[in-house]
């Protein structure tokens, strides 16, 4: 379509506003309640156009095919300025103060930060009409809302714009905020009509980035928020020195950060409004949860063990003290006598390191990494469905589905963005069927919420397939030409109507007769799943019966739907797998027992790659408890906090010779071990991440590293050369070359690329050609190219209640905190939440006598927990839950040693548990 602005032709695309074609010929227009990413609004007039002889806001004006707009005479001008000087009259006169007119300087990159940051945007718009301070004529009083750690309210400042109201519920989707009062008292409140603190707010900066006068600001930014109180704003200089774009290193998700800082200290982190997954958004934790990093316990030094006391002590000492234990467990049991477990939260490049280490230097494949408590399953369902250890389809396809099955995930707390992005779909009309025993996060906004008995997935996932090829909803071509095993799990599905699966897993049969109807006769569904579906005695049978779903519709790797789709949990656990950090697996997942895979490593490391698979992490601890292994060597993983059967894990380290921690912090497995190497946080680190949809990401490191504190990637070198060995790499560049070398889907990739293009997913086998974000397109990467259906039968959970032990634990993740808690409970994020509780339903609450908030004990037959009671219908009837956040309430010594029977991954979802109070 072409418009004419100011006599300038503009091409516009369809849906495009008078605004769009305003901007399109570089002519500036105020838009204070307007923001790109939400719903026009109109309301502030100060965007003023004239289109066929009528003054409208550009902003919801859509554009139209020959359209004439006048936007630069003196009248449109004068029209603009009147708009703005009614909403500054109405604001108090330190509004315009000379700081914060000058807080924004104008510093090349860093002009117009405020957009970004919240705050400049009316001061800016203030200082381009020539409005001084004598417009503000507002009383003020208002008051402020000073309690929430992360934002801060100030009413005096608030004009009702709306945009943060918009925000929270367009693209946040938590509904937290509301309008409040009359008139000129209109001010913006949490819609619980409490304290910010109080209310359902989630801290995800949302409303702060899009606030264009500091009625929100972030505490202790306040130059980059120039309408703060002067009384607490550091001063008027510019907010930033350098930014620093990176990736988050909390969730999977992969969110683009931008971080601001000054004088070596953190002043902001930003989204980064081209990241490819958050579009400029964040959650709490990676937007606010910073400051771990300058923790006051923060490791600095490295720490040996002498007279059972951990001393620090010099770099040369710990490493001479690590090479001969290494040496002496090697000379006595061999090199399977050491073992590795690398990290999720280290670099690809660290993980790969890692892993060369232990096959070139020690001669072993006793590396794992921590995806063997999380989504092991996930590797092994997916490889023998289709081919390749990764999801299906990449999340914005993933996004564009009519019908998601959603499945033992809470993305709304796990990975809050993607939560959002799903949410928002759901709200615009997306059917949604969620498969969880809890209801919680989108499960509650389901056409059909699902709440199978836990442990019962592979029977669920079985009826849904019966009722897809009972009622002829099955893609039939798609089945003939690219899949198979169809007669054997037909055969097996005769087993599994509507009437038995309600029977073994408490779904009522209507129900799952009626999500199999949606899923089937969708146009383009798509599955997204989490642990609920993987840590379970039979999770890889999970998985494959969940892929039997897409298989059957057909809605894989084609235009039909968008596959199978996991969320990993940590920031790089699907690149610590990539990166060959497996006992059974190379880099690229050539296994150890292929000879063209060992070869092709061989060749590029200079030596034999050794061929038997090593141990796996439970298999690394059982050999530590019978004294076959003599050093094990835990790069970034709390085991003792994270780990099932907490207490056997402790025993294990115990009985290690030497045990070797990198962490940032003491932790409950660093205060067992022998030597403790202080380690580097994401935030100052050089290498890559790669997030759930398999899109290899930079880590960029925005601090210097504190005291004598390193990178694993630089403790690993060190390791290797105090045993006189180069393992070459002498950079991270260097090392995703390398690793490009060994494994051909990582061939096309580099540092070097990745800068210049973005976020790139694997495979990605040539650097002239863009990586494969949609799996399987031609054929499945099974070795007849078919896509294999599983005939696996339900097998029941390794535990049920019993009289002893009546009720089921789950646990998991909440919002506010990540995984052991070790960098969100040394920030902030502790006021938001300050301790694990127990969720359970009120009719148990009732059985057992127990009030809300009271303190019980939660019993195994492997351990005991000490949580505080939360009543809620989120939780089933028979079913508690809780997170393992906090090391001190003990939670994994009492989740059971039962692992799925394939991978070897925990089955944290099924434990059978008892309560007691516990003063009793």
């Amino acid at each position: 379509m072409r418009v004419e602005v100011d006599g300038v032709p503009v091409l516009s695309a369809d849906g495009a506003s008078v605004l769009d074609a305003v901007r399109a010929v570089g002519v500036g227009v105020p838009t204070l309640c307007h923001d790109d990413r939400l719903t026009p609004a109109g309301s502030c007039r100060t965007c003023l156009v004239r289109v066929g002889g009528h003054v409208v806001a550009a902003c919801v004006t859509p554009a139209a095919d020959g359209m004439e707009i006048e936007v630069a005479t003196d009248e449109l001008r004068a029209l603009r300025r009147d708009a703005v000087e009614v909403i500054v009259s109405a604001l108090p006169p330190r509004a315009l103060t000379a700081p914060a007119r000058d807080a924004w300087p104008g510093q090349g990159a860093e002009r117009g930060l405020e957009s970004e940051m919240g705050g400049g945007e009316l001061a800016r718009v203030c200082d381009e009409m020539g409005i001084t301070s004598e417009a503000a004529r507002g009383a003020g009083g208002r008051g402020r809302d000073d309690t929430h750690p992360y934002i801060r309210l100030d009413r005096d400042l608030c004009i009702a714009c709306g945009r943060c109201v918009r925000m929270c519920a367009e693209v946040q989707g938590t509904f937290a905020l509301t309008l409040t009062g009359r008139g000129a008292d209109t001010v913006v409140a949490p819609g619980t009509g409490g304290s910010w603190a109080e209310s359902d707010c989630v801290a995800c900066g949302g409303c702060v980035t899009t606030c264009p006068t500091g009625a929100l600001s972030e505490p202790g930014l306040q130059p980059g928020a120039p309408f703060s109180d002067p009384l607490t704003a550091r001063s008027a200089s510019p907010p930033v020195s350098t930014r620093t774009r990176t990736t988050c290193g909390y969730c999977g998700v992969g969110c683009s950060l931008d971080v601001l800082t000054r004088d070596g200290a953190i002043t902001a982190v930003l989204p980064d409004r081209d990241g490819p997954v958050n579009r400029g958004h964040a959650c709490v934790k990676g937007r606010f949860a910073h400051g771990f990093v300058r923790s006051p316990d923060r490791l600095t030094r490295p720490l040996l063990r002498r007279g059972g006391r951990l001393e620090p002590v010099s770099w040369p000492e710990a490493l001479d003290h690590v090479a001969r234990g290494l040496r002496a467990a090697v000379a006595e049991g061999g090199p399977d006598a050491v073992a590795a477990i690398s990290s999720a939260r280290a670099t690809n490049e660290e993980n790969y390191l890692v892993q060369k280490f232990m096959r070139v230097v020690i001669g072993t494949n006793n590396v794992d990494n921590c995806s063997r408590l999380c989504h092991a399953p996930s590797a092994a369902g997916l490889i023998a469905s289709f081919g390749l250890a990764g999801g299906t389809d990449c999340f914005d396809d993933v996004e564009k589905a009519d019908c998601l099955l959603l499945v033992g995930a809470n993305p709304v707390e796990a990975h809050p963005v993607v939560g959002a992005r799903l949410l928002q779909r759901v709200l615009r009309g997306t059917r949604l069927i969620a498969a969880d025993p809890r209801a919680v996060g989108l499960a509650r906004y389901a056409d059909v919420h699902l709440r199978p008995r836990p442990g019962t997935n592979v029977a669920l996932f079985h009826g849904l397939a019966h009722v897809l090829l009972a009622e002829g909803l099955a893609d039939e071509e798609f089945l003939r030409l690219r899949a198979a095993g169809l007669p054997e799990l037909t055969g097996l599905l005769a087993e599994y109507p509507p009437d038995r699966v309600a029977a073994l897993t408490g779904v009522p049969a209507a129900d799952l007769v009626e999500a199999a109807r949606l899923y089937g006769r969708a146009e383009r569904p798509a599955i997204v799943y989490g642990l609920g579906v993987t840590e379970h005695l039979h999770g890889t049978d999970g998985v494959r019966a969940l892929a039997n779903l897409a298989i059957l519709r057909g809605a894989v790797g084609t235009d039909r739907g968008y596959g199978v789709n996991p969320l990993r949990g940590q920031n790089n656990v699907q690149g610590a797998s990539d990166m060959g950090a497996l006992p059974d697996s190379l880099p690229g997942y050539g296994k150890v027992t292929d000879p063209a895979a060992t070869a092709r490593a061989a060749e590029v490391w200079g030596v034999p790659v050794p061929t038997r698979p090593g141990l796996r992490i439970p298999e690394m601890f059982e050999a530590a408890r019978a004294g076959r292994l003599g050093a094990l060597w835990i790069v970034g993983e709390d085991v003792c906090a994270t780990d099932p059967d907490a207490t056997r894990v402790a025993e294990a380290l115990d009985a290690c010779p030497l045990v070797v921690c990198q962490e940032l912090f003491l932790s409950e497995t660093a205060r067992r071990a022998d030597v403790v190497l202080p380690a580097a946080s994401w935030l100052e680190k050089d290498g890559t991440f790669v997030n759930f949809d398999r899109r290899f990401q930079r880590v960029r490191p925005a601090l210097p590293i504190p005291g004598e504190a390193g990178t694993d990637f630089a403790a690993v070198h060190a390791v290797a050369a105090a045993l006189g060995v180069d393992l070459g790499c002498v950079t991270p560049a260097d090392a995703l070359a390398e690793c490009a070398r060994v494994a051909p889907m990582f061939a096309g990739l580099s540092h070097a690329r990745l800068d210049r293009e973005g976020a790139i997913p694997w495979p990605c086998p040539d650097p002239g050609r863009p990586g494969e974000a949609t799996l399987y397109r031609e054929c499945f990467a099974t070795p007849d190219g078919r896509a294999r259906l599983a005939a696996c039968p339900f097998l029941p959970p390794g535990e049920t209640p019993d009289e002893d032990y009546p009720l089921i634990l789950v646990t998991g993740r909440r919002w506010a905190h990540y995984n052991s808690g070790s960098m969100t409970r040394r920030t902030a994020n502790l006021q938001l939440d300050a301790e694990d509780r127990l969720d359970l339903h009120p009719s148990d609450a009732d059985r057992y006598r127990v009030r809300d908030g009271e303190p019980v004990v939660v019993e195994s037959r492997h351990g005991r927990a000490t949580l505080a009671a939360r009543l809620t219908d989120e939780a089933a009837p028979g079913q508690v839950f809780c997170a393992f956040h906090f090391p001190s309430s003990q939670v994994n010594t009492v989740t059971s040693g039962h692992a799925d029977t394939e991978t070897s991954c925990p089955e944290y979802k099924v434990t059978a548990v008892r309560l007691k109070l516990l003063h009793k």
